[in-house]
C-alpha cells in the first residue's frame, strides 16, 4: 500500500468510487479515524454485497434483509476485506457518509471531519489476522496524510446506535504497535 495522492486516492488499494459523498466544510482537519463492521446479508463473507451497498446497486430481491437498506445512501472511505484486500470507495479529502448521528469530543458531524474504514465482519466473529495487518498498512498510509490524533470505534461516537466494530475486536493489537497506539490514549479497552 503506497502513499496517498493529492486527489486523496490510496496507492495500492482497489478503487471504486462511490457516489455517496460530497465536500468536506472548507478548512477542516481530517483528524478522526472510525472503525466499523459490515457484512452482507449481516453473517456472510465475500459476497460483494457491500461494494454493491456503497455504489447505490444493492438489489432488494436478492436477500429478505436488503428490502430494508437497499435505498440507503452510505459509503465508507475504505474496506478491509476477510483477506485483506483494502477496497477505497471515497478519497480521504472528501466526506464519505458512515458515521451518521454522531459526535466526538463535543464535536457532532463525525463525517465532516473523520474517516471511516469497514472491516468486513461482524459484532460476534473474530476479525482475520490478514485485516489487521491490512488495517495497520492503512493506518500508518494515512498518518503521513492527514493530521489524525485519534481512532474510536463506531460504537464510541454513535452509543445509543451502534456497537461496532464489536466486542471481538482487538482494540489490543493496535495499541501495541506504534503506529496506532498514540491514537489509542484515552480508551481503556481490553
Amino acid at each position: 500500500m503506497g502513499p496517498v495522492d493529492a486527489s486523496g486516492w490510496v496507492a495500492g488499494t482497489v478503487r471504486v468510487a462511490s457516489p455517496f459523498r460530497d465536500a468536506r466544510p472548507a478548512g477542516t482537519a481530517i483528524d478522526l479515524l472510525v472503525l466499523h463492521n459490515i457484512s452482507l446479508p449481516p453473517g456472510v463473507f465475500g459476497t460483494g454485497d457491500i461494494q454493491r451497498l456503497f455504489l447505490g446497486q444493492l438489489d432488494p430481491g436478492t436477500h429478505p434483509f436488503f428490502a430494508g437498506i437497499a435505498g440507503a445512501r452510505v459509503s465508507a472511505h475504505f474496506l478491509i476485506e476477510r483477506s485483506g484486500a483494502v477496497l477505497q470507495f471515497v478519497p480521504t479529502v472528501e466526506r464519505a457518509w458512515h458515521a451518521g448521528l454522531s459526535s466526538f469530543e463535543g464535536r457532532d458531524a463525525c463525517n465532516d471531519f473523520s474517516l471511516g474504514v469497514e472491516l468486513e465482519g461482524t459484532d460476534f466473529t473474530p476479525f482475520a489476522d490478514a485485516q489487521y495487518e491490512a488495517l495497520l498498512r492503512l493506518i500508518g498510509v494515512l498518518r503521513a496524510a492527514h493530521p489524525l490524533r485519534a481512532i474510536r470505534g463506531h460504537s464510541d461516537i454513535a452509543r445509543d446506535r451502534k456497537t461496532d466494530p464489536g466486542p471481538c475486536f482487538e482494540w489490543s493489537r493496535l495499541r501495541a504497535t506504534p503506529v496506532a497506539a498514540d491514537l489509542l490514549s484515552v480508551l481503556q479497552r481490553a
